[in-house]
């Protein structure tokens, strides 16, 4: 099976949305795969920490906010 990465990416940046706490870190508990790709296209800093969590660039949180509202929100 092919998997749309794109689409991977896009809920996975919908739920770090989710998880944000002290205005743009967002829990990191997502495959590594995904968050890597994230952090190519600029969206989060490199999630190659110890830290727990992840800080959104001000792109990804924009993004992040607008992925979450697409694929969670009610109308």
């Amino acid at each position: 099976m092919k998997l749309d990465t794109d689409k991977i990416d896009e809920a996975v940046l919908g739920l770090l949305w989710l998880t944000l706490h002290d205005e743009r870190r967002a829990w990191k508990a997502f495959d590594w795969d995904t968050l890597d790709r994230l952090h190519a296209r600029n969206l989060i800093d490199d999630p190659k920490s110890k830290t727990k969590s992840v800080v959104l660039s001000d792109e990804g949180l924009q993004r992040a906010e607008e992925a979450f509202r697409k694929l969670f929100a009610r109308a």
